[in-house]
């Protein structure tokens, strides 16, 4: 069998990837437009923040059995499946909002939906990269993932509220549309190398232990399983910040002061993004993912102290130029340390319980707020004559507490996570798997 050449696969990388890019800034724009549209007709913040649920939950729950067959069938076409779900409810909802039959419901119903083939759309991208990508340029590739999200996240609030004065949500939801067929359009017609699908099918075993093989996988590597741990904690405690950034900022500025805030972080992240995809892969990616860890618990609990735009902003690009880095590292880990014909499971189960935690922390960060944090710091608070001396009292201040609260433990969580020896030399002590048998038993 002829071999693929290194240069090609990496330039069918990069069109599927720009494919993807724009597709990701489309359906941005459309979850903006959407979560606006939701909320100027109810006004409610718990019915804004189902849209959060039911976009993350689903994809959670069907991970396992979705990397299961990302890895019986050619990445390519998954990646297809995928796009065509998702675009497929897109425009559905375009059609009933242009019919003028959209409903609340019909918005978390298309969430749900479009969820569940992301729940396929992670695993195979992940894996047709290592596929694709010459092992000393798979930094580089995941730098650009990392561009991808950051593109998305700089420019979808800076347009969105543009488009949205220009072409209403209409529009916004065409755009969408065409950036879906535009991406979809690349994956059907891009070479695919054959070899890649072909050598790299999953083998031909029981279902359950199929859609178990990415969790035992995982657990019996004690390193890979505490990066995986670790994560998870993270994200409940950054997903608690997430979804109360917003009221954080609104409690002492204008809309425009918290978009400026969000646009300086995205210009954080995108930098980043561009660092990871251009610089030499540092050797100690694990000692990377801590130190910016620890960076981003000192900025969580340093927002809660200020109630002044300039600083939230240069906060905020601290940040977020840590997270592609981190993002980055992680994945160069996995990919690294497991076989690349297993690796739609063993991502998906990582994306699952690595998330796991995010819809909780989105259930949870509203009643803590407004039952018991936002009371403590009112004027007449418990804490109002101790800890509102220092961070102040009034409107805002127990998110602020709850920003502190949440940052001391990432601070704590990156403390504890690295005395953990298998985690901390999971780089030297675990071989990488390019040359070793996907059998469980023979991977030490």
């Amino acid at each position: 069998m002829t071999q693929h050449p290194k240069n090609t696969g990496m330039q069918i990388f990069t069109l599927i990837w720009f494919g993807q890019v724009i597709s990701l800034i489309g359906s941005q724009l459309s979850n903006f437009a959407l979560g606006v549209w939701v909320y100027q007709r109810t006004g409610s913040v718990t019915q804004f923040a189902l849209i959060s649920l039911f976009t993350s939950l689903p994809m959670i729950l069907i991970s396992p059995v979705a990397g299961t067959l990302v890895d019986q069938f050619p990445r390519r076409w998954m990646m297809v499946f995928s796009d065509l779900g998702a675009g497929i409810a897109t425009g559905v909802i375009a059609i009933l909002l242009a019919a003028g039959d959209l409903a609340i419901w019909h918005i978390y119903i298309g969430a749900t939906i479009s969820s569940c083939f992301s729940a396929f759309q992670w695993p195979a991208y992940t894996s047709a990269t290592t596929l694709l990508v010459p092992p000393q340029h798979l930094a580089r590739a995941n730098g650009m993932l990392q561009i991808g999200e950051a593109a998305g996240r700089l420019v979808a609030p800076m347009l969105g509220g543009v488009l949205l004065l220009i072409l209403d949500i209409d529009g916004i939801l065409f755009i969408d549309f065409a950036t879906f067929i535009f991406a979809f359009s690349i994956l059907l017609l891009v070479p695919f190398p054959k070899q890649y699908i072909d050598r790299h099918r999953a083998e031909k075993t029981p279902w359950f232990k199929e859609v178990s093989y990415g969790l035992v996988y995982v657990v019996k590597r004690r390193g890979l399983f505490a990066l995986l741990l670790f994560f998870a904690v993270n994200n409940f405690l950054v997903g608690i910040v997430q979804m109360l950034i917003t009221p954080l900022v609104l409690s002492f500025a204008s809309a425009t002061d918290l978009g400026t805030i969000m646009t300086v972080g995205g210009v954080g992240m995108l930098a980043s993004s561009v660092l990871v995809s251009t610089v030499k892969t540092p050797q100690h990616l694990i000692l990377g993912i801590f130190s910016f860890m620890l960076l981003g618990g000192i900025c969580i609990t340093c927002a809660g102290f200020y109630q002044f735009v300039p600083v939230l902003a240069l906060i905020a690009f601290l940040f977020f130029f840590g997270l592609p880095i981190i993002n980055s590292s992680t994945q160069l880990i996995f990919q690294r340390k497991v076989p690349s014909s297993v690796q739609g499971r063993v991502f998906a189960t990582i994306g699952a319980i690595a998330n796991a935690s995010q819809p909780f922390a989105y259930t949870v960060a509203g009643p803590l707020a407004d039952k018991i944090f936002e009371p403590l710091m009112t004027r007449n608070g418990l804490l109002a004559g101790s800890i509102g001396k220092i961070i102040g009292v009034g409107q805002g201040r127990g998110i602020g507490l709850m920003f502190i609260v949440m940052g001391v433990l990432t601070v704590l969580a990156t403390v504890i996570a690295y005395q953990y020896k298998p985690l901390r030399l999971v780089e030297k002590q675990l071989p990488d798997a390019v040359n070793y048998s996907d059998d469980l038993s023979v991977i030490p």
